[in-house]
């Protein structure tokens, strides 16, 4: 069975919408009145998909409409790549509060939050230069070597 470019798309709109309802659910809800950085990640996590669903929503519109070579052998990677943007936006909270990675040299009270998100959204937006500054923090940090993934084919 062949997936269609708009079946993608509304999965991806899809998507979007669930990001957006938790943002607003997470943001109204009681629910995280005990914790502030449990409703900060989640936050963030949803921040990263909503990041990962531009950069998809920007990939059918490049290939398919800009330079007409549209290949289905992506098609996986339109349904992953959302989550793995998910999940960087996630892990992008944990190493802004860990301290590992900073943004401002002051913190603001409520501003700081806009920091975790917009930082969430661009390690959505870009995982791979996400991930492969994880993986100089981890070098430069724990001595942990670049995997063999990352580094470039020889």
């Amino acid at each position: 069975m062949m997936v269609s470019i708009p079946f993608i798309f509304f999965y991806l709109v899809a998507y979007l919408i669930a990001c957006i309802f938790g943002l607003y659910f997470a943001d109204i809800s009681g629910f995280f009145a005990a914790s502030a950085n449990l409703k900060i990640a989640l936050m963030s996590s949803l921040f990263g998909g909503i990041g990962g669903v531009i950069y998809c929503l920007r990939g059918i519109y490049l290939s398919a409409s800009v330079r007409g070579d549209w290949n289905s052998k992506w098609i996986p990677w339109y349904f992953i790549r959302p989550f793995v943007s998910t999940i960087c936006g996630g892990v992008s909270f944990v190493f802004l509060k860990a301290g590992l990675i900073a943004l401002e040299a002051t913190s603001t009270g409520s501003s700081s939050d806009f920091g975790f998100f917009a930082f969430a959204l661009i390690a959505g937006l870009n995982v791979d230069k996400f991930l492969e500054k994880l993986q100089d923090i981890a070098l430069s940090i724990w001595g942990i070597e670049k995997s063999r993934s990352s580094k470039p084919h020889e």
